[in-house]
């Protein structure tokens, strides 16, 4: 038969080993180891201190101590110095916490600490102390370091926890907030997990995609570029040396509607061999395709653009040249007109292909003073006037109009496109209207005319770089970045321009200005 003491202490141990692989608490677990490591000695108190990752020595738990005691403990601590040798260190601590106990107990308490090792490194003490005279015993230290190594488990244990669940979260961080849709699909090609970028890229709800096959979520609507998961696999697809995968198309959404994305497909491997998860990461490439319309719009308007006037330059400079034929001054002179204008057209087309550069790269600088609206539009309608005799115009403005703050330059810009873009679409002639009123604290002017005007579906996007409308694209010269020009200008200046929709004699544009020291 054991002794009774034998009998309790296999107890303890027995009890302690259980919290081992029930408690995960791991402050929790070392209140217990120090409590019953306590009880089973006869002690007075007892505690735990750690040394943590940055090598600073806490108080991890404690039994029978005053709080007040600790936190003098642990301002005591936090001032151990880091030894090259953990013995050193761990004689360091053991001597303070004795010299501590006994000043602050009068010497009525004396203690023994023995240290918590793990895998060969020094990760904390394990600290009893007793109220009456006497040594620890040797089986009073072969109990402790028992406790001990009992507590330096569950501290390894915890931080190996604690190390996989920060990773975990670190993981789990990166999936949700990354901008790009993830799947993570079994070997069988289920999705087990899919992050909130994803659900909002393609319309959907977690219960919709988790535990779907990849095939009804990635549904291929049309393919451009490279071949689906399940035809890669049925090429050896992920067991080949190129492991990674892509495809590019459109795909249709939850909601019917399609979406141009790009998937790339990586395998998680285990160390034998064998598939253990397949990653698709999903990219909307919405924006990638419209910049490579803009880049294919961009060309083809720009080299009809410059295609026409060369070609007329170089026509009438061929025709001027021949030496078969002698001109008059009238033909040479008008010839020589059609020259100059396709210059200047040709001039006006390179610099709004700057200016468009330049914004792109926020490079638009104004010079802000006082403007007149209303004297710089009388000024800009008479400029006009000069190249038309089917077009009348006519400027409507209080005659205490007031002034403006901005670039008096870019404005006349403004006027100038607006102005032009009239006489170009409204080829009947008719009025052409500038007129101005005070709204609120703004400026707000309006140029009219009376052509055709402006079709609903394209009045959201004349704006837009090189946007022509059909109508416009067929009959009329230019290369769609005069009225991007004028809304960066405006924009600029703090105000904002549209298209009048319920304008119905013609073609409408307003626009507003914040007024001087009211915005």
């Amino acid at each position: 038969m054991l002794p009774d003491f034998r009998i309790r202490q296999r107890d303890y141990l027995l009890e302690i080993a259980q919290a081992l692989t029930s408690e995960l608490d791991l402050d929790v677990l070392l209140a217990r180891i120090v409590r019953i490591a306590v009880e089973m000695l006869a002690g007075r108190a007892g505690l735990i201190v750690l040394r943590d990752e940055d090598a600073r020595w806490r108080v991890a738990a404690v039994h029978g101590i005053p709080s007040g005691f600790v936190r003098y403990l642990s301002a005591h601590l936090s001032n151990v110095t880091v030894q090259e040798a953990p013995q050193q260190e761990l004689t360091e601590v053991n001597e303070l916490l004795q010299s501590l106990t006994s000043t602050a107990s009068l010497g009525l308490l004396t203690g023994v600490g023995l240290p918590l090792i793990s895998f060969e490194r020094l990760i904390g003490v394990i600290y009893i102390f007793r109220g009456y005279a006497g040594v620890f015993s040797a089986n009073d230290r072969s109990l402790l370091q028992s406790f001990a190594n009992q507590a330096a488990i569950a501290v390894h244990n915890a931080q190996m926890f604690t190390q996989v669940s920060r990773a975990k979260q670190r993981m789990d961080a990166l999936v949700d907030t990354i901008a790009d849709g993830i799947l993570i699909l079994t070997p069988e090609y289920l999705v087990e997990r899919v992050n909130p970028a994803f659900l909002r890229m393609f319309k959907a709800e977690a219960r919709q995609v988790i535990g779907v096959p990849h095939r009804d979520v990635i549904a291929w609507v049309r393919r451009r570029h490279g071949t689906t998961l399940e035809q890669a696999e049925a090429g050896g697809w992920p067991l080949n040396p190129r492991a990674t995968l892509y495809v590019e198309g459109d795909v249709r959404r939850f909601d019917g509607s399609p979406l141009p994305v790009g998937i790339t497909y990586a395998p998680l491997m285990s160390p034998e061999g064998h598939l253990l998860n397949v990653i698709a990461t999903v990219r909307d490439i919405t924006h990638f395709r419209q910049a490579e319309e803009l880049k294919s719009t961009f060309i083809s308007v720009i080299s009809h653009e410059l295609k026409t006037p060369v070609a007329l330059i170089k026509g009438y400079v061929a025709t001027l040249r021949r030496d078969d034929v002698e001109w008059d001054s009238e033909i040479v002179k008008d010839s020589l007109q059609v020259i100059e204008e396709e210059a200047d057209r040709l001039t006006e087309l390179i610099e709004n292909l700057l200016e468009a550069s330049r914004l792109q790269a926020g490079g638009l600088k104004l010079h802000f003073a006082p403007v007149a609206l209303d004297a710089l539009a009388r000024r800009m309608a008479s400029r006009f006037e000069t190249q038309t005799d089917d077009h009348r115009f006519v400027v409507a403005f209080p005659s205490d109009f007031p002034l403006v703050v901005g670039d008096e330059e870019r404005l006349m810009q403004v006027y100038s496109n607006l102005l032009s873009n009239a006489l170009k679409y409204a080829t009947e002639g008719g009025e052409i209207r500038i007129e101005g009123r005070v709204q609120g604290d703004y400026a707000l002017v309006c140029v009219s005319d009376e052509g055709p005007g402006i079709a609903p579906a394209d009045a959201p996007h004349i704006f837009d770089r090189f946007y022509r409308a059909d109508e416009a694209s067929r009959n009329t010269k230019g290369a769609g970045l005069g009225l991007y020009l004028t809304r960066a200008i405006i924009e600029a200046h703090g105000g904002r321009i549209w298209v009048d929709t319920h304008y119905r004699e013609g073609a409408r544009i307003c626009f507003t200005l914040p007024l001087e020291g009211r915005v």
